[in-house]
């Protein structure tokens, strides 16, 4: 039987006029027989430190701090993998390429998803419902990308309370957005947070690296 992994996506500053330099779309990618370990685990640590609300990086604070420099930890010390395409949104040029918007959501979806690809291995992709793609967009995006790889076993929307691993990707990403976005505001919490990332990492979160752990690609667009 093929291995499985699921493909856990979300999205931070994708609105076109939100006064935000980079818009970024991540995902967190788990083998299928491990989601449910993984679920477990990170439940346990939620309960460790009397953490009951969904985990999210714009409810990062100083009283739940030592909770997410914990699931920083743990996220290095597994097999789950972040990936994250980032765009500078003013190079954005829709009409040059005869597209709207969404044709350009399309195609970073197809750069976030096309990595790391093998023939051998089937594919579950799940999308955070709140503002992404319908389920129009949905079926075309599954139909986009098979007509090339053919391993995209599911693609669908769900909403981020309904998986722990969707929450490690709206936090992980969030943290890489904040690096880039928000260099001038001081939250200390999150501050700390990219520090922690950097240190686990050793990789430069500026600019495009080929981790398979903590992978960052910047397309440059033309």
């Amino acid at each position: 039987m093929n291995k499985t992994f699921n493909i856990y996506c979300d999205e931070s500053c994708h609105i076109e006029n939100d006064h935000k330099k980079f818009m970024f779309l991540g995902s967190v990618s788990s083998a299928y027989n491990q989601v449910k370990l993984h679920t477990e685990n990170i439940s346990d640590l939620k309960k460790k430190h009397n953490f009951y609300a969904e985990i999210k990086w714009s409810k990062v604070s100083k009283s739940k701090l030592r909770f997410y420099l914990d699931l920083v930890d743990y996220f290095f010390a597994t097999d789950l993998q972040f990936r994250t395409v980032g765009v500078e949104k003013f190079k954005i040029n829709n009409d040059a390429f005869n597209q709207d918007y969404d044709d350009f959501y399309y195609k970073m979806y197809y750069y976030l998803l096309n990595h790391n690809l093998s023939s051998l291995y089937k594919y579950n992709v799940y999308l955070d419902i709140k503002d992404t793609l319908s389920a129009y967009k949905v079926n075309k995006l599954k139909e986009i990308l098979n007509t090339k790889f053919g391993v995209f076993r599911n693609v669908q929307n769900i909403r981020s309370h309904e998986s722990i691993i969707m929450q490690m990707a709206d936090f992980l990403m969030g943290a890489i957005s904040y690096l880039h976005n928000d260099e001038h505001q001081q939250n200390k919490a999150k501050v700390q947070i990219i520090k922690k990332i950097q240190q686990h990492c050793n990789e430069d979160l500026s600019k495009t690296n080929y981790s398979r752990k903590m992978n960052l690609f910047f397309i440059e667009l033309r």
